[in-house]
């Protein structure tokens, strides 16, 4: 009761604003003048935006309606230092364009990827590319040739109500589920949990590898939604529209090395140093625990930039610590690489744990294709 009542003028403050972007009251929603596919979450990092943005990629390429097409990503380029509209070069930093959007970049060299604090200007600008020439706001662009984009994939602008998305797609983390959590700064949710039934797609990410349909039903039902069905992966929201409802598993993959230096005898060692800077770093323990035994554990801030001293504290303890291993996640290896003291002895045994998602089934990847797809328009 306590909490309702502290955290009650937050929750009316998001309501009238939801209201006033709904119904068009002095809040008014832009569209663009391509397709747009957005990704988001309810609550706080953590949720897997990357790797499942990642995933929506993947599935578009592979398609033949979108496979030739040029696809774009628009994202806000968390805690970059530069400003203003700017497209990510493969061979970028971190520092300039943000540790996400420049892992898209490397994985994905033929999108286009793009920084953009306003998403609807970025949206313009990937859409009309030969505006950053002429328009005042591209001139801060650093490089202007770029393609023509058919569709933009929105990172993380769920929240994001000036720019009405043709496709919502909402994450909701199975192991911090919205029902059991609260609004910011008691819980972790900085939106109302009952804005999942806006979404065309629920997600429920970091799921385990196996769940029955009567799990998933309850869980689903745990939502708020109703007559969900396994078989065509949809449910109702209480206006009775049709939402689709999928779970997917994070997959970590083998070790690979940050610094092209590293040594791949150090992956077998039995000890293992682990640094990360990532809203939850549970499952990642859980997977190299496996395989390790965890002897040191250096936990940073999401998104942290990494300092000289963080740096040194890491290498002085792999130092003392010769045969362990050095792992981090694939996030932190972009912004790792941005730094300029990382010894000879570190970059030996650093590697990165790349993460990927996937699906339940082969009948649910399908299903999320097929619905994806028809929704765009």
């Amino acid at each position: 009761m306590i909490d309702k009542i502290v955290l009650f003028p937050y929750y009316l403050t998001l309501k009238i604003r939801h209201a006033m972007y709904d119904h068009g009251f002095i809040k008014k929603r832009h569209h663009v003048d391509v397709p747009t596919v957005c990704l988001g979450n309810i609550t706080v990092g953590g949720t897997g935006k990357t790797p499942h943005t990642e995933l929506i990629l993947r599935t578009l390429l592979e398609s033949e309606e979108w496979g030739a097409k040029s696809l774009a990503v628009l994202s806000r380029g968390y805690k970059r230092s530069s400003k203003g509209f700017q497209q990510v070069s493969v061979d970028g930093s971190a520092k300039v364009y943000g540790d996400e959007p420049l892992q898209i970049k490397k994985k994905f060299p033929v999108v286009t990827v793009a920084v953009d604090k306003d998403r609807i200007e970025g949206c313009n600008f990937l859409s009309h590319p030969e505006t950053l020439h002429s328009s005042k706001k591209g001139r801060k662009c650093i490089d202007k040739d770029l393609q023509k984009a058919d569709l933009v994939l929105l990172d993380d602008a769920f929240q994001y109500r000036r720019l009405q998305a043709d496709v919502n797609i909402v994450l909701v983390d199975y192991n911090r589920p919205t029902f059991k959590d609260m609004l910011l700064p008691m819980g972790s949710l900085r939106d109302l949990p009952e804005r999942i039934q806006k979404a065309d797609i629920i997600i429920v990410s970091k799921c385990p590898h196996y769940l029955s349909d009567w799990e998933k039903s309850s869980f689903v039902d745990a939502l708020g939604l109703k007559n969900y069905s396994a078989e065509k992966c949809t449910a109702e929201n209480k206006k009775h529209v049709t939402q689709g409802v999928f779970f997917t598993t994070i997959d970590y993959q083998q070790p690979l090395p940050v610094f092209p230096t590293a040594d791949p005898r150090y992956v077998y060692s039995k000890k293992l140093i682990l640094f990360s800077g990532i809203a939850d770093d549970t499952t990642l323990r859980c997977f190299l625990s496996d395989k390790y035994r965890i002897i040191k554990r250096f936990s940073f801030p999401d998104h942290h930039s990494y300092s000289k001293g963080d740096i040194k504290s890491i290498a002085s303890f792999s130092k003392v610590n010769s045969i362990a291993a050095v792992a981090t996640t694939e996030k932190d290896a972009q912004r790792v690489l941005d730094c300029t003291n990382v010894p000879g002895y570190l970059q030996e045994r650093l590697f990165y744990v790349p993460i990927q998602v996937g699906f339940l089934s082969d009948e649910d990847k399908e299903m999320f294709r097929t619905m994806l797809i028809s929704l765009i328009p």
